[in-house]
């Protein structure tokens, strides 16, 4: 950190500020008494609430940072997203929540984001408060909305109570839709859209006895065909949540989630020229590698053959490529009051995850079982009014089964405007003899190396295969105090133990297995201080620290070319300094937060190599609820580098691909491609992030049964590549969307998305890594149609 952001965050921490916005929980006398002096807990009654909730303000934030606190009792940049924001602008996936939340642009995941963007690097998702199971580098399965009520945005590392991670550029807390206790509350929705998008939904929300227990049980299936090529997405989803209250001193919740998904993995158009890019022009040629062969592989060179508009729907698919999953998630969270004093919350959580991917170019990531346990047991002690420690104890518990293969692919030298069997890439009797044949016909790396002739030199290809177990126990407290009507702190301190075995899932014939196993302390700590200058400003510093692990496919662990465990991959260290400023007036329907932060973290790059960057910067947001109009703009700068660290690109630019027959084409370099570049440790700009990224939406209720929304989102050019010599332009995004209530229970809901029919781009992969090799197109202008019949019981 440098000399001049520590002098500001040391002496901004003596002058900070802190309120708590109004809470809308009706408190005890006692209670009450006991909050008197303090100015940070008010309860605010009889203010009308208007039918939509389109603003976080009043959002209740449970779990991750304790016991229902309100946006101004967290110390961290934080957006809540309601069922209403959700609905009023589209947001469906976790791409989506930019509309929203300043500095989450994220790139396309391979067209099925599994994990958020979060300022400039992939961050963790947990559901109920507990890490969910969610893939490898965002390789994992798309997420359902459909178990979907609220969604926590949070900046920064996790918190102490929700423990070390493996990404920490910040988090998505998804909180599940709950039971009713009274009545019975049924919705059909049913939608169509362009190419052939249909979704169907059915939410039965009933009382089992009144007051005391409910069940809700919401089905969700789709069936998508696409705009790209050889593109689709089925899925089906059931949720299935209860709520008992077994007396007026407890409350227990549970949910089970069943999700199938078969789905494609996108990779984009290939060669990202600038003149692709800016005119949509892609140069064709086959490439050839050194031995002459027309497969695609390593350092293979295209001799240009011309240059022609590509259409946007061409992309690195292939009809017959393999993707699918099944993954069951159960969650219980039980609460008990067990004295005046302390709280018991109980959360467990368990998942279960299949996924098979097996694509032609030769790619396969397979995992054959996940299960991931978790039960943390917390303790809310309210000492005084002034004086509150949230601790206990959390143990989890992870097993994979995976097999992996990435070590032959090779994607610059496949003309896309040529065959489709020119895109495939069958394994040669070489490759083949350094992987091991899982089932007939396909391929992947052993989970640990051998040198089988004795030559000295390991003879196979490794990925990320993994036999893995791991046990994570973790110990937290959080003390909250308030010091003065104005003054609080908040300290959280944090020790996790991991114990991890790894074994090789798929030894050649005749090697014994290799395993190692590797155990340590990891820990994190956070310390805060808020300062409520005025009723309505609250000022915060905070600072946190963490020790965290570096992911494989599944949440694994793999062993090294040398089949041990590397103990860096529970090595990576991060740093969060984060300045801000809460607007929440009471009785006013504006809120606003501003915040300037510099946060040093570590990437994962593809080869399963570290990087570390530190990223500075600036977001704001603000937002307007009135009875008849809501609005809100965010901005965000972000100034994302390597931090004095090395880093790794696919190829070192796109001209790689190409030799120098035609000049007035592309001034190629011969070089080949792909030619795995490594770059020399610096502080260059990270590739694939917009520096600064701007979003507003608006919706006006013009008639009691009519409304209209929209919402429009706009990104400053960036480098696409590390050596920028491709950028993605300055880009906007507009969406607009009406509503119509045709009964008191029906409605229907026209979406329009790229209204302007903008041809928007957006980098393939997080961390750049095929920022010279793909680039992927965003989807033209399209409609959805959706018709919503509501009724009570």
């Amino acid at each position: 950190m440098s000399t001049l952001s520590h002098s500001l965050f040391v002496s901004a921490s003596v002058a900070m500020a802190f309120t708590v916005s109004a809470q809308e929980k009706t408190r005890s006398a006692e209670q009450e008494a006991l909050q008197d002096n303090n100015l940070e807990h008010v309860t605010v009654t009889g203010s009308a609430q208007p039918a939509l909730v389109m603003s976080p303000k009043n959002a209740i934030i449970d779990g991750p940072f304790g016991k229902d606190k309100s946006l101004t009792d967290i110390a961290r940049t934080l957006t809540s997203i309601s069922s209403d924001m959700l609905e009023q602008l589209s947001i469906d996936d976790l791409q989506d929540v930019l509309a929203l939340v300043p500095n989450t642009y994220s790139a396309s995941g391979f067209g099925a984001p599994s994990l958020p963007t979060i300022r400039g690097q992939l961050g963790e998702l947990f559901q109920q408060g507990m890490r969910r199971q969610a893939g490898n580098n965002g390789f994992g399965i798309p997420l359902s909305f459909n178990s979907v009520g609220q969604i926590d945005v949070v900046k920064g590392a996790p918190s102490v109570i929700l423990g070390t991670t493996q990404r920490n550029g910040g988090f998505v807390n998804l909180n599940n839709k709950t039971a009713t206790l009274s009545g019975t509350d049924v919705k059909l929705q049913a939608s169509a859209g362009s190419w052939e998008h249909y979704r169907g939904q059915v939410d039965v929300n009933t009382a089992i006895e009144e007051g005391k227990s409910g069940i809700r049980v919401s089905a969700e299936y789709i069936d998508n065909d696409s705009y790209y090529d050889f593109t689709e997405y089925q899925s089906e989803d059931l949720f299935i949540a209860y709520t008992l209250l077994p007396d007026d001193k407890s409350s227990w919740n549970i949910s089970f989630e069943y999700y199938d998904v078969d789905f494609t993995d996108n990779a984009g158009i290939n060669r990202p020229t600038q003149n692709l890019i800016d005119n949509g022009l892609y140069i064709t040629g086959q490439g050839v590698q050194p031995n002459g062969s027309q497969v695609p592989g390593a350092f293979a060179v295209v001799s240009p053959t011309g240059e022609v508009r590509i259409p946007r729907s061409t992309v690195l698919t292939d009809p017959d490529n393999i993707n699918n999953a099944q993954t069951y998630v159960l969650h219980s969270t039980y609460e008990r009051q067990l004295n005046a004093v302390h709280t018991l919350t109980n959360r467990s959580y368990f998942q279960y995850l299949n996924r098979e991917e097996i694509t032609q170019n030769s790619f396969v990531e397979i995992i054959d079982g996940a299960k991931t346990a978790q039960n943390r047991l917390e303790i809310n002690s309210t000492w005084s009014g002034a004086q509150q420690t949230t601790w206990g104890v959390d143990i989890r518990y992870n097993d994979v089964l995976g097999y992996s293969q990435f070590t032959t692919e090779a994607d610059l030298p496949i003309d896309l405007l040529g065959s489709i069997e020119q895109r495939r890439i069958p394994l040669t009797q070489a490759q083949q003899a350094r992987l091991v044949e899982l089932r007939p016909g396909v391929f992947v790396s052993p989970g640990a190396n051998y040198d089988v002739d004795g030559d000295g030199n390991n003879d196979f290809s490794l990925s990320d295969t993994t036999d893995s177990t791991t046990w994570q126990t973790g110990l937290f407290a959080e003390q909250d105090s308030d010091w003065t009507n104005r003054f609080s702190t908040t300290i959280g301190l944090r020790a996790d133990h991991y114990d991890v075995t790894a074994r090789d899932a798929l030894p050649p014939a005749g090697q014994i297995a290799a395993q190692d196993s590797f155990s340590k302390w990891l820990y994190s700590g956070s310390a805060s201080a808020r300062f409520k200058m005025t009723n309505d400003f609250v000022s915060y510093a905070t600072y946190s620290y963490s020790e965290a692990t570096s992911n494989s496919m599944g949440g694994g662990t793999v062993l090294g070319a040398d089949n041990k465990i590397n103990p860096l991959n529970f090595a990576t260290e991060n740093e969060l300094f984060e300045l801000g400023v809460k607007y929440s007036p009471a009785d006013s329907p504006w809120y606003a937060d501003a915040s300037v932060f510099e946060q040093t973290r570590s990437l994962r790059n593809r080869d399963g190599s570290n990087t570390g960057i530190i990223a500075k910067g600036f977001e704001a947001q603000m937002f307007y609820q009135g009875s008849n109009v809501w609005a809100n703009i965010g901005y965000s700068y972000l100034d994302a580098r390597y931090d004095d660290s090395a880093s790794a690109q696919d190829s070192q630019q796109v001209a790689d691909a190409f030799d120098n027959s035609r000049p007035d084409i592309i001034q190629g370099t011969g070089i080949g491609a792909p030619n795995f570049a490594g770059f020399a440790p610096s502080n260059q700009r990270v590739q694939g992030i917009p520096e600064q990224t701007v979003s507003a939406s608006a919706g006006y209720q013009i008639f009691d049964n009519w409304d209209v929304s929209g919402s429009a989102i706009y990104t400053k050019s960036y480098p696409l590549d590390y050596l920028a010599t491709v950028l993605i332009r300055d880009q906007i995004t507009i969406n607009i969307n009406t509503n119509v209530a045709l009964t008191e229970q029906s409605s229907l809901r026209l979406e329009v998305h790229n209204l302007t029919d903008e041809n928007n781009w957006r980098p393939v992969f997080e961390g750049g890594y095929f920022g010279s090799t793909l680039v992927f197109p965003e989807l033209p202008r399209n409609v959805q149609l959706t018709y919503t019949y509501n009724f009570k019981a």
